[in-house]
């Protein structure tokens, strides 16, 4: 094997960089289909606000030099289009140098977005993206073999997600050390699937398994992924497994598709037949390649003394450009799942007789007999967004007022991304908010009443509000 590049890792590289599009593909499309009301011209934090108040250093985009709806839109529709054609293996067809143009292009577009994007694109996932993103950059095409130190900083990126998200767990709730956490995580987790209530049942000793084959597989499975092959393979191949379970029992975006990805590209290696046997790299492509992982590693140094602190910081950026991020996810497990219910009314004045109908969303819990749906990869933002609010209201402070106008004004934008409009034909004249307690029907009440949910003890969360 050459010191710098090697043949036996090609097959990694390919499934890894067409994934890797893949999960652009739909990144790209939850921009496109949901910017307008979140952060567009007219939306609940409009990015030409937050460009006046945040300077290019901080937060590096195209938008800087201008923005508009329209040029947002472009922007995103053409990431989705140009990394399509990367999973149609347009960057294979080209010269070297332009394969990299094309990646360098997405991770540019996308993380112009991101860094825009606010609150709605605080998910440790956008991070993850662009890291991956911009390692792919360097990864080359068939027109030379894998560089070998990159394959292995891609494994690195993965050990950083599976470590921290372990160690986050160990150091957070007592839950995870006494392994009742997934007691409650299938009924309490963001956004949970079709079978996230069949998960949910099953028995407690189940449940305990699975808390502790998480931390078998996110603990110690990691480190063998700088093992020799076979080890290393099989080091990813259980993180493949661990990560769709996940995937069936809930929505976690494009988390455990990426996941996945990185896990991969660490299937491949030199104890494994590769095809073809691909040129040696031009030494222009080397300098670049050894001066970015040089880059990478200095940049590491802060994430990896975040996971030795004992106050250890999950889905954390230290540079405007998200290279190199810490990880974490449910260091704290909820024990009781609360919804924020969205109800509006045509009558002129409030009375005890005044009747209340519902918005319903896509993905959020809310009709207590629809089944959860299957929503991941595709973010669905606001959905996420209203299940943070729901445990505190710190969460909405910058965007849920704007929200609540917008229903009022019967903003087309906005009501996009509602599944449900109760007032299809005039804007309702007041809205209002209340907490419910959800829970997960139980075998015998499902049967009963075909519900899924049970939902009781709602208490006030916004009074009624009226545009007058």
């Amino acid at each position: 094997m050459d010191w710098f590049s090697s043949s036996a890792y090609w097959l990694g590289r390919l499934v890894f960089q067409r994934c890797l599009a893949a999960v652009y593909v739909v990144a790209f499309l939850t921009a496109a289909l949901q910017f307008r009301a979140l952060i567009g011209e007219r939306g609940m934090l409009p990015v030409p606000a937050f460009l006046r108040r945040v300077p290019f250093r901080s937060a590096p985009s195209i938008f800087h030099l201008r923005y508009s709806d329209r040029l947002f839109a472009s922007c995103a529709w053409a990431g989705a289009l140009l990394s399509g054609a990367v999973v149609a293996g347009a960057a294979d067809a080209v010269p070297l140098w332009a394969a990299m143009v094309v990646w360098a292009v997405l991770w540019a577009l996308y993380l112009s977005i991101v860094n825009v994007g606010q609150t709605w694109y605080g998910f440790g996932w956008e991070s993850l993206l662009l890291e991956a993103g911009f390692l792919a950059i360097f990864l080359g095409n068939d027109r030379a073999a894998p560089p070998v130190i990159l394959m292995w900083l891609l494994r690195w990126v993965l050990f950083r997600v599976e470590f921290g998200a372990g160690l986050i767990k160990m150091r957070g709730d007592s839950c995870w050390r006494d392994l009742t956490c997934l007691y409650y995580h299938h009924e309490t987790q963001p956004m949970p699937g079709p079978l996230s209530w069949f998960f949910h049942h099953l028995p407690k000793p189940v449940h305990r398994v699975e808390a502790a084959a998480n931390h078998v597989v996110q603990l110690i499975v990691p480190v063998a992924l700088f093992t020799p092959q076979p080890v290393a393979g099989i080091a990813a191949a259980l993180i493949v497994c661990t990560q769709l379970w996940l995937v069936l029992s809930g929505n976690f975006a494009w988390l455990n598709w990426l996941t996945i990805v990185l896990a991969v590209s660490a299937l491949d290696g030199p104890r494994f037949t590769a095809t073809p046997s691909l040129p040696a790299p031009p030494l222009w492509y080397e300098i670049v390649v050894v001066m970015v992982a040089a880059l990478v590693l200095a940049l590491s140094v802060r994430p990896a003394l975040n996971l030795l602190s004992r106050r250890q910081r999950m889905n954390t950026t230290y540079d405007p450009c998200h290279l190199v991020n810490s990880y974490g996810a449910f260091g704290s497990i909820t024990r009781v799942r609360h919804e924020v219910v969205i109800e509006g009314t045509t009558d002129q004045d409030i009375t005890p007789g005044t009747v209340w109908r519902e918005y319903e969303f896509h993905g959020k819990p809310g009709d207590v007999r629809r089944l959860p749906r299957p929503f991941a990869p595709y973010h669905l933002r606001l959905d996420w967004m209203l299940w943070f609010l729901a445990l505190s209201p710190s969460y909405g402070y910058s965007w849920f007022s704007a929200f609540v106008e917008r229903l009022l004004a019967h903003d087309r934008d906005t009501l996009r991304l509602v599944r449900h409009n109760p007032f299809p034909d005039a804007p309702p004249v007041f809205i209002r908010a209340r907490v419910w307690r959800y829970r997960f029907t139980t075998w015998e009440e499902l049967r009963a009443t075909g519900a899924w949910w049970h939902r009781e003890a709602p208490r006030d969360f916004l009074a009624p509000t009226t545009l007058r």
